[in-house]
């Protein structure tokens, strides 16, 4: 990110009023007030810049790798059937030669360092080197299989041919792919973006020694500190303090934040502890910046920005492909599941307008992914007059609020099918916490009033289903021991997500079902 001051973006006068407005009225303060916590003015004009997503270099690398093996498949068997040489190859023989070399080319691709983002960034730096890595698996693999079969004057012309074409097609997509990484860093679509925690000196440390990586792709959006201005700036190296660590959770929570960054020394041991409490419930990469320590651990126990060391903390669950396997796993599942389950919900939908009057489905605003307000589908079990789109009053055993369909679906779980449809919008998963109302409570006291980190549950996207759900904990929350356990089976869940274990989930959940104990 350009240095705000310098763009004349804000009033560096006007931001240090509206910070320190904002520190002095703490979120006890505002909880009396009826207020939520918020943030200044300035740091939500800014967060409104972040608000969309950006692309994953992991992913830009793997779908380049795809592309790679693909196209020199591709070309190996077009130039078979452009110069086939002698014939004595065979359409078979040459689909295995092609997909060997575009295997192998991408392994060699990978092994001289070319998938990195400072080489595919590079318009021609790195090109004899991708250059070399084809050539050699090129000569290596069709040296091979001509000393096993033997080698013809015409054959050797089209594997000449299949060679041009294929280092040509690497030259071009090395050109084109360096103008359009390069495009995408300058205008903010392939970027990791970045919030520094703590400001000071170490801070300035460390947006400087940023600043200095020749590729760098992080974007600093700004520094969040709890200390006042005698002891931590309004700005740090020309970026500006936007508020406070409370109001960094809400800043998060507004944006698409990839990393925070906290730049303390590891000596202010209970200061970072006091801030990892704050920030661990947060869908982001923590990392506390290294540059600074003397103390110094082995190599592998660092990650780098740059040449930046840094000591992961916390990393994002469900990052780059794996989140693409989860999706391609709720999009097929979905499907298969609504194709199988239509004609119960066909029938549930006229019994429930049959039965009483009012709409079909019900919809409740819950919390999704980073804590984002959703609607969730519902068939109706309600009588309308008497729901409760808040959720505050529970639904207890015998509750003259539900119908006597209602009853029946809510017991057999059928007045969750809709919600299939909330995962191909992308708003659920098949597999993760259950969504709770923005409202639920238990006794009159909110979920995150009752458990520590409660919202660390939405680090992940809610799900239909779930490892409490299948373990005994659906239904009715009426203690504060329920919310407790519910919870602590769902961050188990996060901390060990895995496709497999999404499968079990989901084949377990009808059979588990079957015990309606705790669902009325």
């Amino acid at each position: 990110m350009n240095k705000l001051e310098k763009s004349g973006q804000f009033d560096v006068e006007a931001l240090r009023k509206q910070v320190s407005d904002t520190e002095t009225r703490n979120d006890a303060s505002r909880h009396a007030a009826g207020e939520t916590p918020g943030i200044n003015p300035y740091a939500r004009q800014i967060a409104e810049q972040f608000r969309n997503g950006t692309y994953s270099p992991v992913i830009i690398i793997g779908q380049l790798r795809l592309l790679e093996f693909l196209t020199q498949f591709a070309i190996g068997l077009l130039g078979f059937y452009s110069a086939p040489g002698d014939g004595s190859d065979g359409i078979l023989m040459r689909a295995v030669m092609a997909a060997i070399v575009s295997a192998l080319t991408v392994v060699a691709l990978q092994l001289a360092d070319t998938y990195s983002i400072s080489a595919l960034r590079a318009r021609v730096r790195y090109l004899p080197r991708a250059f070399a890595a084809f050539a050699i698996v090129f000569v290596l693999t069709t040296g091979a299989f001509s000393l096993l079969r033997g080698l013809s004057a015409a054959t050797a012309q089209s594997y000449a041919i299949w060679f041009v074409a294929g280092a040509l097609f690497l030259v071009i997509d090395r050109f084109l792919v360096a103008q359009g990484v390069r495009r995408w860093a300058r205008n903010g679509i392939m970027e990791r973006r970045a919030v520094i925690v703590g400001g000071g000196e170490p801070a300035k440390e460390l947006i400087r020694m940023l600043e200095q990586q020749a590729d760098n792709d992080i974007r600093v959006c700004g520094i969040f500190d709890d200390r006042g201005e005698k002891r931590s700036p309004i700005m740090v190296a020309g970026y500006p303090k936007l508020g406070t660590v409370s109001e960094l959770v809400e800043f998060v929570r507004m944006t698409r934040i990839d990393m925070l960054i906290i730049a303390l020394p590891l000596s202010a041991e209970a200061r970072i502890f006091e801030l990892l409490k704050k920030l661990w419930v947060l869908p982001v990469d923590i990392r506390l910046a290294a540059h600074a320590n003397r103390l110094r651990f082995r190599p592998r126990a660092y990650s780098h920005v740059g040449a930046v060391p840094m000591l992961d903390i916390f990393k994002k669950p469900i990052r780059d492909w794996d989140s693409v396997a989860k999706r391609a796993f709720d999009i097929f599942f979905a499907t298969i599941a609504l194709c199988l389950l239509w004609p119960i919900m066909v029938a549930t939908a006229i019994a429930v307008k049959a039965t009483s009057e009012g709409p079909v489905f019900f919809m409740q605003k819950r919390h999704g992914f980073n804590n984002e307000v959703i609607n969730v589908f519902k068939f109706r079990s309600m009588y309308t007059n008497m729901s409760d789109p808040t959720a505050k009053a529970a639904v207890t055993k015998g509750d003259p609020r539900v119908t006597r369909v209602g009853r029946f679906i809510r017991k057999t779980s059928i007045d969750e099918l809709p919600q299939l449809f909330n995962v191909l919008k992308g708003e659920l998963s098949l597999v993760g916490p259950r969504p709770h109302a923005v409202l639920a409570q238990a006794h009159d006291r909110a979920f995150a009033d009752i458990v520590d980190g409660y919202f660390a549950r939405h680090r992940v996207k809610p799900g239909v289903t779930g490892w409490a759900q299948i373990n005994g904990w659906r239904g009715e929350v009426d203690n504060d021991d329920k919310i407790k356990f519910r919870t602590a089976y769902d961050l188990y869940y996060i901390e060990n997500w895995s496709l497999w274990f999404d499968l079990k989930i989901l084949f377990l959940t009808p059979v588990r079902l079957l015990n309606t104990e705790n669902a009325y």
